[in-house]
């Protein structure tokens, strides 16, 4: 795995000649060796259409393309971090989450309604997450983001998972996500996340969440 975690806060990336990584923009805190970095228009393996689909998302966190030989450390704003290794699968995740992940993994967007119904639409406009998602896919290793750390919650098929919409972080594996509410329309006015609504996770897989509602 490239991203070893230092403490709570920051990771260490090594990288080696040939290999590439994207970051946050302003997430770099030190490096040692030959490593460049610049601006990155298209942001993982994901391509044109990838970058277009992040626009017409309203996705602005601006990405930064590493390359060379050495040493990286990351972090950002204080935000705790947490780093998660995938095997060929997709993750999931909130663009503002995304602290760095390997060039080898494939870059997409998904919006979040094709899952959630006209709730998903919901999920944007009343507690103030996007309508789309992050997906990255393939083999390699993620650092997120997080508001007093993450823990990880098993999703199995018999057991699903409900999740403030302000604490989600990511996913992956095979998982269906829904907002639901817990209360009546009129008693929901004023609300947007907690006790109103409701992410329902099913399936079978992971998701992560932060110890906080606070958004980054």
């Amino acid at each position: 795995m490239t991203f070893r975690e230092i403490n709570s806060k920051m990771v260490e990336a090594t990288l080696l000649p040939g290999q590439r990584l994207f970051s946050q923009r302003g997430a770099m805190l030190a490096y040692r060796g030959d490593v460049s970095f610049t601006p990155s228009v298209q942001g993982g393996q994901g391509g044109l259409m990838s970058m277009i689909g992040r626009r017409v998302a309203g996705e602005a966190t601006p990405l930064m393309s590493v390359e060379g030989s050495g040493t990286v450390f990351f972090g950002h704003g204080g935000h705790h971090v947490h780093v998660i290794g995938l095997s060929g699968d997709t993750l999931y995740v909130e663009a503002d989450r995304l602290l760095a992940f390997e060039g080898t993994l494939r870059q997409g967007t998904m919006f979040m309604g094709s899952q959630g119904g006209v709730m998903g639409l919901v999920r944007g406009q009343v507690t103030g997450q996007g309508l789309f998602t992050t997906t990255l896919q393939g083999h390699g290793s993620v650092a997120v983001m997080a508001h007093g750390g993450v823990f990880e919650i098993p999703v199995t098929p018999r057991r699903p998972v409900h999740v403030d919409p302000q604490a989600y972080v990511a996913h992956h594996g095979d998982v269906r996500n829904r907002l639901s509410t817990a209360l009546g329309w009129r008693d929901m006015v004023g609300r947007g996340s907690g006790e109103a609504f409701q992410l329902e996770l099913s399936g079978d897989g992971t998701v992560y969440v932060q110890a906080s509602e606070e958004k980054l």
